[in-house]
C-alpha cells in the first residue's frame, strides 16, 4: 500500500498518533479486516511492533479485535474515531482541569505563591519586560494583563484589531465590567465591526479614531504592551509585541491618551449615525 508521507502526516498530527500507529491504522482502512501479520507486511512496519501498535489502536478506539485463529482486527468507521477521539480528548482535558483547580488552595499553590512573590520582589524594575512573538502569544499575555487589572484598562486597535479583540477578549472585558472596572477602547469604528462595536459597548466605553493607527493596551498605568507591526501587513505567526510594567512610563503614556480620548467622537454616537442611516 502506498500512501504519501503529507498524508500520514496531517493524521499523526489530527490523531496525535505515531509513525507506526499511522501506518498500521491507515493499512487496516485499506482493508477492512486483517492479521497483524498482513498489517505488518502491507504497511512495513516490524512484525514484532505490529502487535503492541494494534494493542495500543485498540485501547483509543480506532480498531476491534476480533477473537479467532489467528485473531484479526476490524477497521472502526472514521466518523466513529473521530467520536471517540474527541470523547477521550474531553475527559482527558477535563481531569487535567480538575486537578490544576484542585492544587488552589492547597499548600502547595501557597508555596508556589510565596516563591514568585519573593522572587519578583528581588528583580530589577528595568528587567520587567520583554518581547513577544506570534499573536496568539500576544493574546495569551493581554489576556492575563487583562485579569491582573484593579482600576482600569486603556485599549486602542485598529478596525481589524477591534474585531479580534471581541473574540478573544469578550469573556474577560465582561468579567472585569462586573468588577467595575474601567475600560477605554478607542479604534476605528466602520460598517464591518458596527455590530463589534455594539456588542463591546456594554462592558466598555468606546472612541472613534480614525487617523491614528497604532497598537497597545495600558493597565493601571503601570502594565503596557505596545503591537510593533501593521497588522494589515503582517502575518500573525510574525506579529510582535513590547510589554514592559513601568509606572512613569505608564503614567505618561495614558496622559497622551487622555489628551486624545477627549477629542474622539463618542461611538454610541456613531452606532446611531449608522442606526438613523439604516447602513
Amino acid at each position: 500500500m502506498i500512501v504519501k508521507d503529507s498524508f500520514l502526516a496531517k493524521l499523526r498530527q489530527a490523531f496525535n498518533l505515531n509513525i507506526y500507529e499511522v501506518k498500521i491504522w491507515t493499512a487496516l482502512l485499506s482493508r477492512g479486516i486483517s492479521t497483524a501479520g498482513e498489517l505488518s507486511d502491507i504497511s512495513s512496519v516490524p512484525r514484532s511492533r505490529s502487535y503492541d501498535v494494534l494493542e495500543t489502536l485498540e485501547k483509543k478506539g480506532f480498531v476491534i479485535m476480533k477473537l479467532g485463529k489467528p485473531i484479526k482486527y476490524l477497521a472502526v468507521k472514521p466518523e466513529e474515531v473521530i467520536r471517540r477521539v474527541k470523547k477521550n480528548v474531553k475527559e482527558h482535558a477535563d481531569n487535567k482541569l480538575q486537578k490544576l483547580e484542585e492544587v488552589r488552595g492547597t499548600k502547595l499553590f501557597d508555596e508556589l505563591k510565596l516563591l514568585f512573590d519573593n522572587g519578583i520582589n528581588l528583580v530589577d524594575p528595568t528587567d520587567l519586560s520583554g518581547a513577544i512573538k506570534g499573536r496568539e502569544n500576544i493574546n495569551d499575555h493581554i489576556s492575563f494583563l487583562l485579569n491582573e487589572a484593579q482600576k482600569e484598562v486603556v485599549l486602542i486597535t485598529t478596525a481589524d484589531g477591534l474585531a479580534r479583540k471581541a473574540g478573544c477578549f469578550r469573556k474577560n472585558l465582561k468579567s472585569l465590567a462586573q468588577k467595575k472596572i474601567n475600560v477605554r477602547i478607542a479604534a476605528p469604528i466602520t460598517k464591518e465591526n458596527i455590530d463589534v462595536v455594539k456588542e463591546l459597548s456594554k462592558f466598555a466605553e468606546i472612541r472613534n479614531t480614525q487617523r491614528i493607527n497604532s497598537r497597545f493596551l495600558i493597565v493601571d498605568n503601570r502594565k503596557i504592551m505596545f503591537m510593533l507591526m501593521n497588522d494589515k501587513e503582517v502575518h500573525s505567526d510574525y506579529d510582535a509585541a513590547i510589554w514592559v510594567e513601568s509606572p512613569y512610563f505608564g503614567n505618561a503614556l495614558s496622559n497622551f491618551f487622555n489628551v486624545v480620548w477627549d477629542k474622539l467622537e463618542d461611538g454610541r454616537k456613531v452606532i446611531g449615525k449608522y442606526k438613523n442611516n439604516n447602513i
